[in-house]
């Protein structure tokens, strides 16, 4: 009987951290392979304060998604501590998300770190939304913050 327990409780929890993953996926600001950040590495705008690409072969895949990475030392920092350096909102516009709460994509060398987090936004046609984000920063973030909490 306890082994009838034990796997069920097993199954159970490969069940749960499928769907989770699932979900997560779902949620996140990444491409069909599951790319976040279109390969830009997530440590680096912390480390380095600019958007550098990261390389294909050092990579780490995190609850299904993955980070390319410019140094190993720096896929071994996320490694350690992957909440510190994922990207806030699942990767998508932080501005959107406060304003409107859609997912809207990136550019991923449009940026800001803010009290210790990463926020990207979205930067085309003459629209970076990182200055109007800068205007209003605070009620956007807690607006962003509440609407993010609503997808997941």
């Amino acid at each position: 009987m306890r082994i009838i327990i034990t796997m069920l409780l097993l199954v159970f929890s490969l069940t749960s951290a499928s769907a989770q993953t699932a979900q997560r996926k779902k949620n996140f600001n990444i491409d069909k392979s599951a790319l976040a950040i279109e390969g830009y590495d997530p440590v680096a705008y912390f480390s380095s304060k600019k958007a550098i690409e990261g390389k294909k072969e050092i990579s780490l895949t995190n609850e299904g998604i993955t980070y390319h990475f410019a140094t190993t030392q720096n896929r071994e920092l996320f490694k350690a501590n992957p909440l510190k350096y994922e990207p806030q909102f699942g990767g998508w516009c932080a501005y959107a998300m406060g304003k409107t709460g859609e997912k809207v994509t990136v550019d991923p060398e449009t940026f800001k770190v803010l009290d210790g987090k990463l926020y990207l936004f979205y930067n085309k046609f003459f629209n970076n939304t990182l200055k109007d984000w800068n205007q209003n920063e605070t009620i956007l973030k807690q607006k962003a913050e509440q609407n993010w909490s609503k997808l997941n």
